[in-house]
């Protein structure tokens, strides 16, 4: 599991306009965030949130997003645990069910992003990897995650979708970053991972697509939990999420939309 604190403090000023003898009412300025908001999200969205959380904090300078990155499984299982979280993001709607059957979160967890797979290679993809059948193939180091993460699922889905048998995996990874690293380290030929991680490793990996009709859509909910320390600071944050500029961010990381 990864931690990162994202503490950009960037000063905003709002004011109004009023003259003298005018009957026009002065409109308040908008109330802002502030103070901490702790925030556990899923892997794949630590490139996305870490730069809506900068644009989250320019705007609310009073506030500070922390960011707790890993699998959906594991924070999931940490906010059972009573770990202190404001909001959860899972990757997948079977872990964010956990925490709304054992009522840790606030209503019903809105969904705010998708996200489709593709199968990540080196640069040049030297083993040519042309599909999933390839991944079996000997000589091929293939790592995934277990079912419990949301990304070993989905593969598992798209192998079975597919009609094709998923490979023996060299090992099981943390999360999705973990296969990711992998990969672009050199220690794996392949793994199944979002198009957004593909995206955001850059000229480090290459991705090669996986069909339309047998791919899958990774769906990603977004919750205030029940015990957040700071609910109107982590409702701030799902609006900003779920608005006009979060979603922008998270389109520019290759997210679709919910």
């Amino acid at each position: 599991m990864v931690a990162l604190v994202a503490t950009l403090g960037v000063l905003a000023g709002c004011g109004s306009d009023s003259s003298t003898g005018s009957s026009s009412t002065t409109r308040a300025p908008a109330a802002q965030a502030s103070g901490t908001i702790t925030v556990f999200a899923a892997a794949s969205l630590k490139e996305a949130f870490t730069e809506a959380a900068a644009a989250f904090e320019r705007a609310n300078p009073e506030a500070d997003v922390t960011l707790n990155f890993g699998a959906s499984s594991a924070l999931a299982r940490q906010i059972g645990e009573g770990a202190p979280a404001d909001v959860f993001a899972s990757a997948d709607t079977a872990n964010m069910q956990k925490v709304v059957d054992a009522g840790g979160i606030v209503g019903s967890p809105t969904t705010f992003a998708t996200n489709s797979l593709e199968i990540i290679v080196a640069p040049g993809n030297p083993k040519g990897i042309t599909g999933l059948a390839d991944l079996g193939r000997s000589g091929v180091v293939y790592v995934t995650c277990g079912p419990e993460v949301p990304i070993g699922t989905y593969a598992a889905q798209v192998f079975d979708n597919a009609g094709v048998a998923a490979p023996t995996p060299s090992s099981f990874e943390a999360d999705v970053k973990a296969v990711v690293t992998k990969v672009t380290s050199g220690e794996a030929d392949a793994g199944i991972v979002y198009g957004s991680d593909v995206k955001a490793a850059g000229t480090r990996a290459e991705g090669v697509a996986i069909a339309a009709d047998v791919n899958v859509v990774a769906t990603y909910p977004l919750g205030v939990t029940t015990e957040a320390a700071n609910p109107e600071g982590a409702a701030a944050w799902a609006a900003f999420v779920t608005g006009s500029e979060g979603q922008a961010i998270l389109a520019t990381y290759g997210f679709g939309p919910a």
